[in-house]
């Protein structure tokens, strides 16, 4: 089965709760198994105005789903967490992207995979770097380690949430 890793993050209401209830909603999906969780991080928003901090944490999958068939769950998870799309980058319940699926490259239009920031969000790498950080990059061929040090930002702030399962490879 196909391994795909999805970044999770909130920045409204009980983030913390959004983030478990998007962690057990994922390993709930048809055909799916959660593998690694990453640990948590508070980090600083991307986007406009003003808007609160984030958590952040990155979950690896063994999953039948297909790419697009993935990628619709996750617009529904999202959703369901009563996500509104009101601005690009803007402020969210949740928000999931699905960063890698095994070592395709997709771009379809409606699908980019590997998503197109990763390289850029020490947000996403430090998280990936918890799950594997000889992981590869299918596009730059870079280990996700390579690319999080190649950004020279300072360490992000571990958000302690004794419930949520990490696991350091």
């Amino acid at each position: 089965m196909p391994l795909v890793r999805i970044a999770l993050g909130s920045n409204l209401a009980d983030r913390a709760a959004h983030l478990l209830a998007a962690r057990d909603a994922l390993a709930a999906l048809p055909g799916s198994t959660a593998t690694r969780c990453s640990h948590v991080y508070e980090t600083d928003p991307v986007g406009p105005g003003r808007q609160g901090r984030y958590l952040n944490a990155v979950i690896e999958l063994r999953t039948s789903l297909e790419p697009a068939a993935l990628m619709w769950e996750l617009l529904r998870i999202e959703t369901d967490a009563g996500r509104v799309r009101r601005e690009k980058w803007g402020p969210r319940t949740l928000d999931l992207d699905l960063l890698l699926y095994d070592d395709l490259v997709i771009d379809t239009g409606t699908l980019t995979v590997p998503h197109p920031h990763l390289h850029e969000r020490a947000f996403v790498l430090q998280p990936l770097c918890d799950i594997d950080p000889n992981l590869t990059h299918p596009v730059s061929r870079r280990s996700v380690r390579q690319l999080l040090d190649a950004l020279n930002e300072p360490p992000l702030t571990l958000y302690e949430m004794p419930v949520w399962s990490s696991s350091r490879t």
